[in-house]
């Protein structure tokens, strides 16, 4: 699809597994242009998959600025709302939902586009990424007819299998989804450069703060 993710928490707590067996390239996506750039659609992609990072790692870096006023104000240690802020990419930038002031959004999101390209990549990645829902159902469906498959055709075995593959699935999703956002939806954005923030409408109507990118190699 050509947007992702949405509602997403403020408390980067989140642990992946550490697959980064190819370390990302300020150039990567740049090369990648110049040598295919006869592939329709390429450069869309590449800054989909860019903007989609910046978006997550904006998520995180506002959760983290509420977080320390939270804490300012209740006194108490670990009082996070993890449902403050969501977000929806394009190729041309990103929707930021929720209640933000503009300062903050623009501070917030210079702060991540720094962070990131300067070697933080976790903030790529985020546990409530539509990705992650999406593999959760693909896992549970796989394995669920596998287990159908496999096991004899009775209520209670297929009961059984059916119970497996769910808990499973929902074991494993978190870790698969992280590896799909940091290797395949996601890309650090090396090439991105915010060029303004409005406040505009969605294809759903509804009103957000739109941050616009540009490409710069």
């Amino acid at each position: 699809m050509n947007s992702s993710t949405f509602a997403k928490g403020s408390d980067n707590t989140f642990d992946v597994l550490n697959f980064d067996f190819i370390s990302p390239s300020p150039t990567q996506d740049a090369e990648l242009l110049n040598q295919l750039s006869f592939v329709p659609g390429l450069k869309e992609i590449l800054m989909l998959r860019q903007v989609h990072a910046l978006e997550h790692a904006t998520v995180w870096t506002l959760g983290e600025s509420h977080s320390v006023v939270r804490k300012k104000t209740t006194h108490h240690k670990d009082v996070v709302d993890n449902q403050l802020y969501s977000g929806l990419s394009t190729e041309e930038g990103f929707y930021l939902y929720g209640e933000v002031n503009i300062s903050d959004l623009r501070r917030s999101v210079n702060l991540a586009l720094q962070r990131l390209t300067n070697g933080e990549w976790n903030l790529a990645v985020h546990p409530r990424c539509g990705t992650n829902a999406s593999v959760a159902m693909l896992l549970t469906a796989g394995l669920a007819l596998g287990m159908h498959l496999l096991l004899p055709r009775g209520p209670i075995e297929q009961l059984i299998g059916l119970s497996v593959a769910t808990t499973t699935a929902t074991e494993i999703a978190p870790d698969v989804g992280a590896f799909f956002q940091r290797h395949i939806t996601t890309a650090i954005p090396f090439n991105l450069a915010v060029e303004n923030i409005t406040l505009k409408h969605d294809a759903m109507g509804r009103k957000a703060y739109f941050v616009k990118v540009k490409w710069r190699q």
